[in-house]
């Protein structure tokens, strides 16, 4: 199989990303952004320098760019090439490059469901959605081929029923933290119940990966307003149906009752499997993190410090003492805790034999 060599014109957050994850992979990459500061081991002086010796051309740029990038681009366009969209929502882009590109030059409309955030802290799987184009048959399979090369499981959608789908998720979880966050309720809570957590964790999400995009979300999916409409028709019902509720009535009980699974399954084999699910992320959480720590005391050996970083540890250490101490937990049981995963973020550090650092390696 051969290696496709890829042009990235975009260099923001989501092309910075993209082209790590490219490089990662293996691929060769070049970037092009007059916006941006690119690298100059990747930069492309122009678009024409850009495409001279690509394959696919990937274009992570805002929907309401893309029409002036295409047309600036098409000059340097080959059939040989493949365009590659990765916007958020597929109508608009699949339209924009129905009209410029056509059946004469290659391109298929993709949606990346990843963002920098996810990929800094190391999330598995990766997936990937791909609209089929029926002017280039041919087109899907070859974005498959390098989606799975940077490590991507693929979703193969049309592009109708993928703005259909994200109207419904995507779009209303963007409006829901929205929401909130206007409210002043995006600070995550010392302490509160899994739900508050969980839906702390969605703000914090939206808010770090892609909040830049919310207008692109909620305004170029054609079926994002409909989506946001029926979601406050039915809270507005609710609301109506708990002024009008009377607590003590087993009616009013029965009408709100959210079902509860636990009572299908003993109590101790119920505790035992959600513990034995927490642990399992827990694991997952500290291969993240490893990843962190290793990228991080890479970064400090490429500017030629030391990785160990002792008055770091020290702050860390208390802050997690602190953390545990407003949940009410033992601040010393956790503490060891993190003096154990600071020692296997060491252990990963010394197995990279890329880390040349002449102190002992010590993770963030």
């Amino acid at each position: 199989m051969t290696t496709p060599r890829l042009a990235v014109l975009g260099y923001g957050r989501f092309g910075r990303a993209f082209v790590d994850l490219a490089l990662d992979a293996g691929l060769p990459v070049r970037a092009f952004d007059p916006a941006a500061e690119v690298p100059e081991t990747l930069r492309a002086g122009s678009m024409q320098e850009l495409l001279a010796d690509a394959d696919d051309v990937v274009l992570p740029v805002p929907i309401h760019a893309m029409r002036g990038c295409l047309r600036q681009l098409r000059p340097f366009l080959r059939s040989d090439h493949l365009v590659i969209d990765v916007a958020s929502v597929k109508l608009t882009p699949v339209a924009i490059m129905t009209e410029l590109l056509g059946e004469e030059l290659p391109w298929v409309a993709t949606h990346p469901l990843f963002g920098p955030s996810a990929l800094a802290l190391g999330e598995r799987p990766l997936r990937a959605v791909i609209c089929p184009n029926t002017q280039h048959p041919d087109a899907a399979g070859r974005a498959r081929r390098m989606y799975e090369r940077i490590g991507c499981s693929v979703i193969e959608q049309d592009a109708d029923a993928h703005d259909r789908l994200m109207a419904r998720s995507h779009s209303l979880t963007f409006f829901v933290a929205k929401g909130m966050l206007d409210m002043g309720l995006g600070d995550r809570p010392a302490s509160g119940p899994p739900s508050v957590r969980a839906m702390a964790s969605v703000i914090d999400a939206v808010r770090s990966d892609a909040g830049h995009l919310f207008l692109a979300i909620e305004k170029d999916n054609p079926y994002a307003a409909e989506a946001r409409l029926r979601l406050l028709d039915a809270l507005l019902q609710v609301h109506a149906q708990l002024e009008e509720a009377d607590v003590a009535s087993a009616s009013s009980q029965e009408q709100f009752d959210i079902p509860d699974l636990g009572r299908q399954a003993p109590e101790l084999r119920e505790t035992r499997a959600l513990i034995d699910d927490l642990d399992l992320e827990i694991v997952r959480l500290l291969e993240r993190r490893a990843r962190l720590a290793l990228r991080a005391g890479l970064i400090k050996s490429e500017h030629g410090r030391g990785v160990r970083d002792t008055a770091r540890e020290r702050s860390l250490l208390e802050e997690r003492r602190r953390w545990a101490c407003e949940l009410g937990l033992d601040e010393e049981a956790v503490a060891a805790v993190f003096r154990s995963i600071v020692r296997l973020s060491r252990e990963v550090q010394r197995a990279d034999d890329r880390l040349v650092s002449p102190s002992e390696g010590e993770p963030l």
